[in-house]
């Protein structure tokens, strides 16, 4: 199964503030905004939402094809990928930029501040759909390049390749017509519930319109699991899908994007259910928030399965 996941290429540098935001953010003063928060440490990560999606996927057993673009000092990158067999061949290279850049401080209560350099984001892809084939291919459209975003959904639609649409944190750079086309056509779409509720306003639509325009959404909520939402005999249903349980959270970076490929992992590589594929990719998430920084945790089929079990019964796979 040919497996496309576009979206961003970034290195994250990850800091760690020891106290809470809300202690020093005075809400009558936002319009006067001047902070500094002194941070602990600083860990620099190989991050982004295609790479993070795509080394999931690889834990996960598969060879995903990812659809970016990075910059002039990707070389580091590009050997963790090999070195995690993942192909890097269909990564295009902006000699004149930088890869992405994410800087996120993360407080004591997992409240993340980040600010985000494109970089070579700014730049297509250019990828060639020609030889891609619907009847073994399935597509993940994350954040990342808005042209290839846009431009990827409709070649999905075209070539009649199921993908799924999670816009992310390019929500609020879409019109309403463009967010609305992108959704329609999706086989899932998946956002937090903050992005679900922005996603609303902006279309001025109710999860039943959605529902017209995509067959299943999934809402990931953190802490509190997540929602799939679905129209069963003509009307809407939500399943609560509970998280795994860790042992510890250590960052949450990355966290949602492991639950991504867990859930297309699950649905689309295994048996369609898109509740049996939640839960994939609630165990996925839960390796990620242990260990810093989003490509960082490990398993192998054997302990995926084993957690599972224990965290939901029967086996993933």
């Amino acid at each position: 199964m040919n497996i496309l996941v576009s979206g961003s290429l970034a290195y994250d540098r990850i800091m760690d503030f020891p106290g809470k935001f809300s202690d020093h953010i005075l809400p009558d003063k936002v319009h006067v905004l001047n902070v500094c928060f002194m941070i602990n440490e600083l860990k620099e990560n190989f991050g982004g939402t295609a790479g993070n999606i795509a080394y999931a996927l690889s834990l996960l057993g598969e060879s995903p094809t990812i659809i970016a673009t990075a910059g002039r000092d990707f070389d580091s990158y590009r050997d963790w990928f090999k070195n995690n067999k993942i192909p890097t061949e269909n990564i295009k290279i902006i000699d004149e930029e930088l890869t992405a850049g994410a800087y996120i401080t993360t407080d004591q209560s997992d409240n993340q501040i980040t600010a985000f350099n494109p970089g070579a984001m700014k730049f297509s892809s250019g990828y060639d759909f020609e030889s891609v084939a619907h009847d073994d291919t399935v597509a993940i459209v994350s954040p990342g390049n808005l042209d290839d975003m846009f431009n990827f959904s409709s070649i999905y639609k075209q070539k009649n390749i199921d993908y799924i649409f999670d816009p992310g944190q390019s929500l609020p750079a879409w019109s309403k017509e463009r967010l609305i086309e992108m959704i329609d056509g999706s086989k899932i779409f998946i956002c937090n519930d903050y992005e679900l509720q922005l996603t609303q306003e902006k279309t001025s639509m109710t999860i039943d319109d959605i529902l017209e325009k995509t067959e299943i959404v999934v809402q990931t909520k953190g802490e509190y699991g997540s929602v799939v939402i679905l129209k069963e005999h003509g009307k809407t249903k939500s399943i609560d899908i509970p998280v795994a349980r860790v042992a510890s959270v250590k960052d949450p970076t990355g966290a949602g994007d492991a639950y991504r490929a867990g859930l297309m992992k699950g649905f689309f590589l295994s048996d369609n259910d898109i509740i049996h594929a939640a839960k994939i990719g609630a165990v996925t998430a839960a390796y990620c928030v242990e260990v810093y920084g989003p490509q960082n945790f490990n398993f192998t089929p054997e302990s995926f399965n084993k957690r599972f079990e224990e965290a939901f019964g029967g086996e993933a796979f």
